[in-house]
Parts: structure tokens; C-alpha cells; sequence
């Protein structure tokens, strides 16, 4: 599954222009990937009132079949709604992407990990508002036995064989 927290505008803004930059463009890779071969996405957003709407650039990414819902709890397990919808597909791996690394992606991460799900958070499709805080949330993540990765190996691993019918579409996504 993927399972993309809190890229929304007001949040977003207040990244560093490049970092920001960077993860809504790996996370739009993500989404398209997952949509072509049919990874279960889920997008979070918290509390959108105050924090907007989901960046604009993510969302053209997302295609048909997103599982979107709106929390207040920084981390998505919290939501029942989510809970249930993750539970109905039977899944045990989750990709994770996001803002903030150290909150809401953290709390997130460790909670699915706590509950026996394989959770591979994509390193370069998460960031925080201070570098020092995405970095510390990396190594606790590490230090806890979560996977870091990055978007390019998730969308091969999902695709293992370049005779797949979605190998030069997903392969143009990261060029």
C-alpha cells in the first residue's frame, strides 16, 4: 500500500522551496506508480481548515480509486476510518510518504510497525520544516527497524521485471 500524510498547502509552504519541491514531485512518482499497478493509496489530511487542501501537484497525481480522509490525530492510526480501509485490503507493507517526517509521518510509521506491518518509508518523499527534525526522525526510524528507501527502488521493487506491461511508462516517471 501507499499511504501519502499531510503534503497540503499551508504545511507545505512553509518547507524549504527545494525540499518541498522535491517531495511533491516523488510523491506524485508514487502515486502514479501505485495507480498503474494497482497499489491501494491513501492520502491524509490534517485538520485541511487549517492547513488547506492537499497540494494541487499531489492530487493530479493521485488518479481513480484514492482513499482520501481528513484526521486531527498526527498519526493516521488514529483515524477509525482509515483503520477499517486499511484493514480491507488485506495488506501487510505500507510506503509511506509525507510532512512532517518527525510528527505526523513518524507517528504513523512506528504505529503500523508496532502493529505488524512491514513499513518502508520513502527517504526522499519526506521532509520536515527543519532538516535537523526530518534527519532525527530518520534515525529513530532506523534505530526502531523500519526500512528507509527512496521512491526510484519502491516503484522498481512494485514493478520486478522490466517485462512488465507498465515497465517503460513507470521507468519514463523517473527519468
Amino acid at each position: 500500500m501507499l499511504l501519502v500524510v499531510d503534503i497540503q498547502e499551508r504545511l507545505a509552504a512553509a518547507m524549504l522551496p527545494e525540499v518541498r519541491e522535491q517531495v511533491i514531485r516523488n510523491t506524485g512518482i508514487l502515486l502514479e506508480a501505485a495507480a498503474r499497478l494497482r497499489v491501494p493509496r491513501f492520502l491524509s489530511e490534517q485538520y485541511p481548515k487549517g492547513l488547506g487542501p492537499t497540494e494541487v501537484g499531489v492530487l493530479a497525481k493521485s488518479g481513480d480509486g484514492l482513499f482520501r480522509f481528513e484526521k486531527t490525530c498526527f498519526s493516521c492510526r488514529g483515524e477509525e476510518e482509515f483503520s477499517a480501509a486499511l484493514r480491507q485490503t488485506g495488506r501487510r507493507q505500507v510506503v509511506v510518504a509525507g510532512m512532517e517526517a518527525h510528527v505526523c509521518v513518524f507517528q504513523t510509521a512506528m504505529e503500523l510497525h508496532a502493529e505488524g506491518y512491514e513499513v518502508y518509508v520513502a527517504g526522499d518523499a519526506i521532509c520536515s520544516r527543519n532538516p535537523t527534525n526530518r534527519e532525527n526522525a530518520l534515525d529513530r526510524l532506523l534505530q526502531a527497524g523500519l526500512v528507509v528507501t527512496n521512491t526510484e527502488s519502491v516503484v522498481f521493487e512494485w514493478l520486478r521485471d522490466s517485462r512488465h506491461e507498465q515497465f517503460r511508462a513507470i521507468s519514463a516517471l523517473v527519468r
